[in-house]
């Protein structure tokens, strides 16, 4: 019997803007959203996927690596196969469908990286009023890597917020930051140093924005370890945060273990 149910955000995009105009590709960690989901799984939860058009989030190529599972091949396959083949992960909903369902029966929401969020959810409108539901009633809410940038999709204009950033607008900015629910938040988030061999190989431009600048904006206690890809989780109240790749386990333990907590206190 499950002991209920998380809600797994995923993104679909597969483009991102570069300074300059021109866009590179992306998408979402492989390892980032199926280690979590795993160890959700076998802790006793059901998982739930969701992302805002439906269909399943663009793996990022440069995460379909065994590198990325600590250079183990047995363990890339088997994440690579659960992303594939579990039930859950092809049963994919839209956040507007989970939102009409209704949210009280999910224990918690789990939000994964790579850079795909930071181009659709961090303004997905559906995923602020979730986001907002679960801050209220302070179920726990992990977010991994680029995944934190999605909490800013809780702010009350949160597309006109990141355009601002594009834009460079400071002073417009931190206007259209104010009422942001994680404001004075500890939280971490991949740092603008691990952002650069990204910027460098992958992208070959860079971005508009750092995600510690973004979050710091709205209010965020943001702190990233100086030690490039060494795991980094942080918690605090409801809201799990991980700063990189390498946080997953650290991640996906510090999730049930709240999600446990929730259950004995009920």
């Amino acid at each position: 019997m499950s002991k209920g149910k998380v809600l797994v955000v995923g993104s679909n995009a597969t483009r991102i803007e570069i300074q300059g105009g021109d866009t590179g590709p992306t998408g979402q960690y492989l390892n980032e959203t199926v280690v979590p989901a795993m160890a959700l799984v076998d802790a006793g939860y059901a998982i739930v996927l969701a992302t805002p058009n439906g269909t399943k989030p663009h793996i990022d190529p440069v995460s379909d690596v065994a590198q990325h599972f600590d250079d183990n091949d047995a363990a890339y396959r088997h994440g690579r196969a659960f992303f594939d083949d579990y039930p859950a992960m092809n049963d994919v909903r839209t956040l507007r469908s989970v939102l009409v369902g209704g949210l009280d029966s999910y224990a918690g929401v789990f939000v994964p990286g790579g850079q795909a969020p930071v181009v659709d959810l961090m303004q997905d409108a559906d995923l602020g009023e979730i986001l907002r539901h679960f801050h209220s009633r302070q179920k726990p809410t992990a977010l991994l890597c680029h995944g934190p940038i999605a909490s800013l999709a809780a702010l009350p204009r949160a597309k006109e917020y990141r355009a601002a950033l594009i834009a460079g607008d400071v002073s417009k900015s931190s206007e259209l930051a104010k009422g942001w629910q994680y404001a004075g938040y500890k939280m971490t988030v991949f740092s603008g140093s691990e952002e650069k061999p990204i910027e460098e190989q992958v992208l070959h431009g860079k971005l508009y924005f750092t995600m510690p600048d973004a979050l710091g904006m709205a209010g965020g206690e943001v702190t990233t370890n100086p030690v490039d890809f060494s795991p980094n989780v942080i918690v605090d109240r409801e809201l799990i945060t991980g700063q990189n790749p390498r946080s997953d386990h650290p991640l996906a333990a510090k999730l049930v273990e709240a999600l446990d907590r929730a259950i004995v206190s009920a």
